[in-house]
């Protein structure tokens, strides 16, 4: 039980990794994205006999995790254009609203009655995002609005596979969909670099490189099977409670390695206090009804 702690909280740590990776890749967000998914499916590949496994699958099950598939690109690109545009702290918290999310989308999924706690715990998230709007320059809000996008897509397409989780192994399922998430971004450059024109598709050196490889091995891969086998030995409360730690991790690292305490405002860590106690407060509140 304590190495089952461990890895999941290691898996934790490389997620909240991932943003101050996309920081210092001086790259755009679709780029970027575009490495990651390509680089992890081959990564996965040297894993899994993948082609037999999908030959297994319906075609209309391949279809659906495709769909997925493109959900995730979509907030993986939100995501990082949301560091982009503001910082990682920034798209960090944002994303801890995920879970909030969750509780209000999952209910209309499933077709069940929204309990009084994720309503109240969804209220509560609100002071703390005004505080952190009111707090930052102008010139990042976008950057809040697009992690908040980000955040609901992953919260999307996090319901969507639990419906399916069941339909094949988990690492098949990443492959399918970040297979056609790479295909949706490969169809959609062209484009975007007709729009700018001064975006660039290689990593202009070699940390850049370095810095890739290690957000698709160590950041998906890696993290990615270590929190699949803590989750075997783990309760539900537990592992929620621990991957609700990823955006204290990130942003503790975002303050250590990037110094963005330097652009943030006090009211900032206080806003995103009120949303950790409330994202925190979601699975304590789950045990205690049940």
């Amino acid at each position: 039980m304590t190495r089952a702690y461990l890895e999941m909280h290691l898996a934790v740590l490389l997620f909240g990794f991932t943003a101050i990776l996309g920081d210092l890749i001086q790259l755009p967000a679709i780029s970027l994205v575009w490495w990651r998914v390509l680089l992890t499916c081959l990564s996965i590949c040297f894993l899994i006999p993948i082609v037999m496994e999908i030959r297994q699958l319906g075609r209309r099950t391949i279809l659906q995790f495709m769909g997925i598939g493109v959900l995730v690109g979509l907030h993986w690109i939100c995501f990082y254009g949301s560091i982009k545009l503001a910082n990682a702290s920034i798209a960090l918290i944002c994303m801890a609203v995920t879970a909030l999310f969750t509780s209000v989308l999952e209910p209309l999924f499933f077709r069940r009655r929204l309990n009084w706690y994720e309503l109240l715990l969804g209220i509560a998230v609100i002071p703390g995002m005004m505080l952190i709007v009111n707090s930052i320059q102008t010139d990042m809000l976008l950057g809040v609005w697009v992690g908040l996008l980000s955040a609901f897509l992953a919260s999307t397409f996090a319901i969507l596979n639990k419906k399916m989780v069941k339909a094949a192994r988990p690492f098949t399922i990443t492959f399918l969909e970040l297979g056609s998430a790479c295909l949706f971004i490969s169809v959609l450059l062209p484009f975007y670099f007709q729009i700018d024109e001064t975006a660039t598709f290689l990593p202009p050196d070699w940390t850049d490189w370095v810095y890739l490889v290690l957000l698709a091995l160590l950041c998906t891969t890696l993290a990615y099977s270590l929190s699949l086998r803590a989750l075997e030995h783990l309760s539900a409360f537990a592992s929620n409670l621990s991957l609700n730690l990823e955006p204290v991790y990130g942003i503790l690292m975002a303050w250590l390695i990037l110094n963005e305490h330097e652009e943030l405002s006090p009211n900032f860590y206080y806003g995103v206090a009120v949303i950790l106690l409330a994202v925190l407060s979601y699975p304590l509140l789950q045990k205690i009804k049940t």
